[in-house]
């Protein structure tokens, strides 16, 4: 699985840097990487060999950043809370980074440069993580349901904050609030390619290393507990961990739907529940999930950008959709 995974990846990262607006050989393109990689003196002449290194490459290294770090999430947010909807979206955490992220577009402004956008969506998602925390403190027991409450009250929270912030502010910014709230790869440079690294890189050391951990919770809080695992603690500690990335992720890319939904029911299928494999497993699908979203993005409407938000959610309706026929009584 791991071997073909990677394969599947490399695959779809050099023909989503070959199609585009633009279309390029796949020849021009291998001659672009090797050059860029110092493996070849021979470059390709003109805008061509800017737009595969400067344009497109930094984009597939951020999907393959974004799409594996969501997947990730997903499946460390439905084993802490049991339940098998959470992704980022239910905790508010999405919500939180767009709320940050579009305080800028519409009132605050560009006043710290390229790194504007970021620093607002990652502080308003770190934001929604310790206004969720602290109802849960709030209230008595620290259970899973009390987490998701909490998050469905801070999501729907943020959101009436977004759209209240794109109403009341400059109705010439609401088409790109739009786009990025929906998710966009559009922004991927190489100067923020180290942000999306940290994300992807914090969520998965974090999952590698307690896995067994993770894996107890699978039979139960009082069974983890007998196993001397602080349940409390761990998703806690998950939840803030699973904050961080997504803030980052959302920083760099906007919104993306589902794909913390759909990832982790699919990667069970092939790694089963235990988290060491559940979890590169979860990697490899949501990296292979976001390129492929960002092509069709590219492609449908082409020499036009559909917001990638649109391509997964229609993808995870599908999913859900599929799922619920397939467990319907009978």
């Amino acid at each position: 699985m791991l071997i073909v995974g990677v394969m599947a990846i490399l695959a779809l990262a050099l023909i989503s840097i070959a199609y585009g607006a633009t279309v390029i050989p796949l020849s021009d393109v291998l001659r672009a990487l090797a050059h860029a990689a110092g493996l070849s003196d021979t470059a390709v002449q003109g805008p061509v060999g800017k737009i595969i290194v400067d344009l497109r490459l930094p984009r597939v290294i951020l999907a393959i950043c974004v799409g594996a770090g969501l997947g990730i999430i997903g499946a460390l947010l439905q084993t802490v809370t049991r339940n098998d909807l959470a992704d980022p979206f239910l905790f508010g955490l999405s919500n939180g980074a767009a709320a940050g992220a579009v305080s800028v577009i519409t009132i605050i402004g560009d006043r710290f440069g390229i790194w504007t956008l970021p620093i607002a969506a990652f502080s308003g998602g770190m934001l929604a993580a310790i206004v969720v925390l602290m109802l849960v403190r709030r209230v008595q027991g620290q259970g899973p349901e009390r987490l998701i409450l909490a998050g469905l009250a801070v999501s729907f929270l943020f959101a009436a904050l977004t759209n209240y912030m794109v109403f009341a502010g400059d109705q010439r910014a609401a088409h790109s609030v739009m786009f990025w709230t929906l998710g966009g790869l559009g922004l991927a440079r190489w100067e923020n390619l180290p942000l999306a690294l940290v994300g992807l890189a914090a969520i998965l050391i974090y999952a590698l290393y307690n896995h067994r951990n993770l894996d107890a919770l699978l039979a139960g809080e009082n069974t983890a507990e007998s196993l001397g695992v602080r349940v409390t603690r761990i998703r806690n500690t998950v939840f803030i961990v699973c904050a961080f990335s997504t803030a980052i992720f959302v920083s760099v890319a906007g919104v993306i739907g589902f794909v913390g939904l759909m990832i982790p029911h699919i990667a069970r299928r092939f790694s089963g529940q235990l988290h060491a494999g559940l979890i590169v497993t979860c990697a490899l699908l949501g990296a292979t999930l976001i390129l492929l979203s960002d092509l069709a993005a590219r492609l449908l409407l082409a020499p036009q950008e559909l917001p990638i938000g649109i391509v997964t959610s229609s993808i995870g309706a599908f999913f859900v959709v599929t799922v619920l026929l397939r467990k319907r009584p009978g």
